[in-house]
């Protein structure tokens, strides 16, 4: 079979210097980050958020990260809000922002580039900020695959004329067995970096690290504080026993409910300005956005496209992949997890060190969002620099970005 083929790229970065030390520079004009929370994740159809759409996590997001900040919200110019699935997001997302006392002279919009939402809503307001149209805005991302399930989504016999188009519109499940049937990753394999993913968020977890990361919200009369999507008694063993989920796909079908990304519901915020902004009015600056890739593969095998667009962003930076402290990978599934982890050569001791979305879910339009909040929580506690984040996209696809921590 062909490998795939990257189809498209661009990159984007904060200052046009390149190397470790410039982008470690401080500069007026850089976008910052001065706080980064999510909520706790739910288990999608069974959790805690089972029963709370979209607006009303938003809601509880930007009440409480308004109130953690002290932020007057009159001084925010935008928000963008990364999400998938719900009907009419823009009216239920501005709605929320007015419902929690953002001013209706306060824009908002929202982008769906699936897995990737969360950080296009961080990318499009960093170029927006860089611009010079934005001083300060709300990157966010949000899903609620409870009540807004992946949509059957159709094309039309002009479209479908060849495999490509009708391959960009497959199950995810689908493209994870053709890059497992295709690269030659076992189920053995697959379980074994699935256990990985679950033993790290398990130990996370009960050490309380995700702590850091999590801002308490209200859904009816809870208050939210830690995630119900790990399955704490997760083993090796366990993971053996489960049967493939999708039996009619591939020659040898190996994806389990155990090696795949959980399916759940949450939300994530980044408040960014610039630096001089944020010296301006004393904010505390816990991150520096540095550039971000995104990328186009063959949608048969999407899951690999993290192995394109890391070294494109390594790349436009002037990096290498010794200069990353810490990467979020985003675990769709182990088939393509584990071939992006050894195809890139990355020691999986720098990867997802508390788990992945195997572990603890991934809501679609959150976790772009959601890996930054990890991961500059994760540099800060370990007082590390450099952060990549990166993930495969539904069509075939994939996307990555770099921030430099701050935190003290």
């Amino acid at each position: 079979m062909l490998s795939p083929i990257r189809i498209a790229s661009r990159a984007a970065s904060t200052n046009a210097h390149r190397g470790l030390a410039a982008i470690l520079q401080k500069n007026p004009d850089d976008v910052v980050i001065t706080f980064a929370k999510r909520t706790a994740m739910g288990r999608a159809k069974k959790g805690q958020l089972k029963d709370a759409p979209v607006d009303e996590i938003l809601h509880g997001l930007f009440k409480e990260s308004l109130k953690a900040t002290s932020l007057d919200p009159s001084k925010i110019d935008d928000i963008c809000v990364g999400v998938c699935h719900p009907p009419s997001p823009l009216y239920i997302s501005r709605s929320a922002a007015l419902a929690a006392g953002i001013p209706n002279h306060v824009p908002i919009s929202t982008v769906n580039r699936l897995c990737s939402s969360g950080l296009m809503a961080i990318r499009n307001m960093a170029h927006a900020i860089k611009s010079g149209e934005v001083t300060l805005g709300l990157a966010v991302g949000v899903e609620s695959m409870s009540n807004d399930p992946r949509p059957d989504p159709k094309i039309s016999e002009v479209v479908a004329g060849s495999a490509e188009p009708q391959d960009c519109i497959k199950p995810m499940g689908w493209t994870s067995e053709m890059v497992a049937e295709n690269y030659k990753v076992s189920r053995q394999k697959q379980d074994e970096y699935a256990i990985i993913s679950h033993s790290r968020a398990i130990k996370a977890f009960k050490n309380g690290v995700f702590k850091d990361e999590i801002i308490p919200i209200q859904i009816g009369d809870k208050v939210l504080t830690e995630d119900d999507t790990i399955r704490l008694t997760t083993t090796a063993e366990s993971l053996a026993g489960l049967k493939p989920v999708f039996p009619n796909w591939g020659a040898d079908p190996s994806t389990t409910a155990g090696n795949a990304s959980g399916i759940g519901d949450g939300a994530a915020l980044c408040v960014m300005t610039t630096r001089a902004n944020a010296e301006k009015e004393g904010m505390n600056i816990i991150g520096k956005w540095v550039g971000t890739s995104v990328v186009g593969v063959e949608p048969k095998y999407m899951g690999i496209a993290p192995v394109y667009a890391i070294p494109k962003l390594l790349e436009q930076l002037g990096l290498t992949k010794e200069d990353i402290d810490v990467y979020e990978i985003n675990e769709a599934f182990a088939s393509q997890f584990a071939y992006c982890v050894e195809d890139l050569g990355i020691s999986l001791d720098k990867i997802n060190p508390n788990g992945g979305s195997i572990a603890i879910s991934h809501p679609l339009g959150m976790t772009g969002v959601r890996q930054v909040v990890t991961g500059l929580a994760e540099l800060k506690r370990t007082n590390k620099q450099v952060l990549m984040t990166s993930m495969c996209i539904g069509s075939g696809m994939g996307a990555a970005g770099v921030f430099v921590n701050e935190a003290h």
